[in-house]
This record gives structure tokens, C-alpha cells and sequence, in this order.
């Protein structure tokens, strides 16, 4: 495998591991609001996007720093295999 198929499949992991979580959080709160929406029937727009909005917005605060180290650690990764990637292996 090459430098850059291994770069490339690291850093589609890491996005994957970053993202993932606050799609799935906010799919559960968007889900639990459409289902009380339903009960209630009131539908009201900002109802829908303020709560995942605010569960999201925690979610970046609470495990921002960590991500960033993450995005710290590819950024080295990278930088160290640019010797690899230019001569081509």
C-alpha cells in the first residue's frame, strides 16, 4: 500500500469518527421532536432545528478539544509522510 492510500484511508476514518457522532445525535433529537410534534401537533419550524442545534452545539463544546487533538495528530501524520509521498511510495 502507498503512502497515500494509507493517508488517504486515515483521514477518511478520522472524519467518519468525527462526524458520525453528531449526525447520529442529532438524527435521535430530530426523530424525538418529530415524534412529539406528531402528539401535539404543533409544527412549528423552529422547533425542529433549535434542539438539535443546541444538542450539536453541546456536543462540539464537550468534545471539541479531543477532536482537535485528533485533527493535530492526521495534520502530523501527513506532514511526516510527505518524504513518502514524493518519491512516490
Amino acid at each position: 500500500m502507498s503512502a497515500l492510500d494509507g493517508l488517504l484511508r486515515e483521514t477518511f476514518v478520522v472524519c467518519v469518527v468525527l462526524a458520525l457522532p453528531a449526525v447520529v445525535v442529532a438524527t435521535i433529537v430530530g426523530t424525538v421532536v418529530a415524534v412529539v410534534q406528531a402528539a401535539t401537533q404543533v409544527h412549528e419550524q423552529t422547533l425542529t432545528l433549535l434542539p438539535k442545534l443546541v444538542v450539536v452545539g453541546a456536543l462540539v463544546v464537550a468534545f471539541g478539544m479531543p477532536a482537535l487533538r485528533v485533527c493535530a495528530s492526521l495534520f502530523t501524520a501527513a506532514l511526516s509522510s510527505i518524504p513518502a509521498l514524493v518519491r512516490g511510495g
